[in-house]
């Protein structure tokens, strides 16, 4: 049996925690299996299966448009809003970054780094305080700082984002920041997807 994610052990997998944050942070959404599959990049059986789960807990709700299988979340129990709030402030971060960046212009790269990447790949430890952001490109810095903000309203949690040139991120450098990020667990932004 695989490990539960270091950032919610409730959940039975990572996978678990991704699909849950993309669908309940995004009510007003459906998504099809397939889609699902490609953004986690696992086959659609695997989706399949989680969905079933989901679906038979009353957490997501799904319907049939001919071959396609639209799944999205069910809003009107008492579990939406708790669990929603919980999977936020977890594995909200991901999905919810990847959307507020990709619309950003200057913006070629991005990863998540420090106590929450590392939670996320599976190393022990307590619950990330806040949110570290990479940034690689030349946004403008007001534009970052107000998507932070945004962000963070909606995590409830502290997102702290820090700006690099694509130059300096390419270059081998002795900078202490630099050295530190790059030896620790990254979590990238998948910022060519749309996930909203």
């Amino acid at each position: 049996m695989k490990a539960s994610p270091s950032l919610l052990p409730l959940l039975r997998s990572r996978m678990q925690g991704e699909l849950l944050a993309l669908v309940l942070l995004h009510p007003e959404r459906e998504y099809s299996i397939t889609e699902l599959g490609k953004a986690f990049g696992v086959s659609a059986t695997t989706v399949l299966r989680e969905v079933e789960r989901l679906v038979g807990g009353g957490i997501l709700e799904d319907r049939r448009v001919g071959r396609s299988r639209l799944v999205r979340a069910r809003t009107d129990t008492p579990l939406y809003r708790p669990l929603a709030e919980l999977i936020s402030v977890t594995f909200g971060p991901l999905p919810l970054l990847t959307e507020a960046l990709s619309g950003l212009a200057g913006v070629r790269e991005a990863y998540i780094y420090g106590s929450w990447a590392a939670r996320y790949s599976g190393e022990p430890g307590p619950p990330p305080g806040d949110v570290d952001v990479l940034v690689v490109g030349s946004p403008d810095a007001d534009e970052l700082f107000d998507l932070a903000e945004g962000v963070s309203r909606r995590l409830g949690r502290e997102v702290n984002v820090h700006r690099i040139s694509p130059a300096a991120w390419a270059a081998s450098s002795t900078d202490p920041f630099l050295t530190s990020v790059r030896e620790r667990p990254l979590a990238p932004l998948p910022l060519e997807q749309e996930t909203a």
